[in-house]
């Protein structure tokens, strides 16, 4: 049977990635305590074609991710699985994406009932001419208290939900476990946000948070402050949105720490 796209092109032009995006596949995150988490994962692979060939072999990415999703997936797999594509493909460089919703049990502050809170999470990975790279992802929901408005205020301060989202590369592939970075993030805010508050916690949350106020500027300061300090640490970027209850808007800050850095994988 003839096989039209591997026939050769004389165009001359490179293609720096091509692939496959929104492929959803069950798949096992591993856990800090041993365990793994259950989780829908949706991954996006791809490979540079080089100018001389007219087309890459999609059912091969498919036959690979599927594979590789009945196993438990961290670090050490998304090499192993960038190994196997550039092996495949022939290919110079490769890259791999798998974003998932992770929960992590939540017990109410006052009340300390346990419910399961919500994370997206990510894991990015490249490799080039035989290096490989491995960034972490997520986005951790917490609270927001203007300290402008509290000091101008005769009553109150305007409050809201904001999302820290941080993109973390490590030194000799050490693990940051996706159970000490949420917590650690989720400090950085005014205020934690819990799926299930009854009154005590409530109020327990509110008033914490107004003796608390912080711009998104404080709380990426804070976030730089508090990753860095953590074992082998490389790079990373951090961002805070705040979807402001008082503006049709939303306010942000980001920065990248060390400010000079590799980007992105």
């Amino acid at each position: 049977m003839r096989d039209v796209a591997s026939e050769r092109d004389d165009r001359g032009v490179t293609i720096r990635r091509v692939g496959v995006r929104d492929i959803h596949l069950p798949v096992m995150i591993r856990e800090k305590g041993g365990g793994k988490a259950r989780v829908v994962g949706v991954f996006e692979a791809s490979v540079e074609l080089p100018h001389y060939e007219r087309g890459t072999h999609m059912s091969r990415f498919v036959e690979i991710l599927s594979r590789w999703s009945r196993r438990a997936v961290a670090m050490p797999e998304m090499r192993d699985m960038l190994a196997e594509i550039t092996q495949r493909f022939d290919a110079f460089a490769a890259h791999l994406r798998l974003d998932f919703t992770y929960f992590l049990t939540k017990r109410s502050p006052a009340t300390n009932l346990d419910c399961q809170l919500d994370y997206d999470c990510s894991f990015t990975a490249s490799r080039v001419a035989g290096k490989f790279n491995f960034l972490l992802g997520v986005e951790v929901p917490v609270i927001t208290v203007c300290p402008c408005s509290r000091e101008i205020s005769r009553w109150g301060a305007h409050t809201q939900r904001a999302m820290i989202r941080v993109q973390m590369r490590t030194h000799d592939e050490t693990i940051i476990w996706l159970e000490d970075l949420i917590p650690l993030l989720e400090e950085q805010g005014s205020a934690q946000v819990y799926p299930m508050l009854k009154r005590a916690d409530e109020k327990l949350v509110t008033e914490g948070s107004y003796q608390t106020p912080k711009f998104v500027e404080d709380v990426v300061r804070d976030s730089v402050l508090a990753l860095a300090a953590l074992p082998k640490v490389a790079w990373f970027s951090v961002e805070c949105e705040s979807f402001e209850s008082i503006h049709n808007h939303s306010a942000y800050a980001c920065t990248t720490w060390p400010e000079a850095g590799p980007a992105e994988a």
